[in-house]
């Protein structure tokens, strides 16, 4: 696997890179409440693929700093599958597939990836709000 691949090459699914977005939380105290919220809008359902984006590079992951977000990750995910799993659940399948890993290099897109929809304002974007707030609280 090339260290720094280039998106065209992440996108062949050849590289073992998976597409991501790297934030930094100021205040770790928000991290369950950052997670909840990735899965407003990320379906976690779908192994290796986001809307019409299929490969491995599109694995529904979370990349974690240590253990106690590793384990306010699993927490949420166990919550989130019984969710999942009834008539209501907003997310194409039943069972919930996101891999909860050690974060490693995180290597930034190149300059003409960044910021992707504020440049291409009619690209294609398979991410929207399929939750309007937790369902769990």
């Amino acid at each position: 696997h090339p260290e720094i691949p280039s998106y065209r090459q992440v996108c062949t699914g050849s590289t073992g890179h998976v597409e991501v977005l790297q934030v930094e939380l100021n205040d770790p105290v928000h991290f369950e409440d950052l997670i909840k919220f990735f899965f407003l809008f990320h379906d976690p359902t779908t192994m290796n693929q986001q809307g019409n984006d299929t490969g491995t590079q599109y694995a529904s992951a979370i990349f974690v700093a240590d253990e106690q977000q590793k384990e306010i990750c699993q927490k949420v995910l166990n919550d989130l599958q019984n969710y999942a799993k009834g008539k209501k659940s907003p997310y194409r399948g039943k069972e919930i597939v996101t891999q909860i890993h050690d974060a490693t290099k995180f290597y930034k897109a190149e300059e003409y990836h960044q910021e992707y929809l504020m440049k291409n304002p009619n690209g294609y974007c398979n991410h929207y709000m399929r939750l309007k707030e937790w369902p769990l609280n």
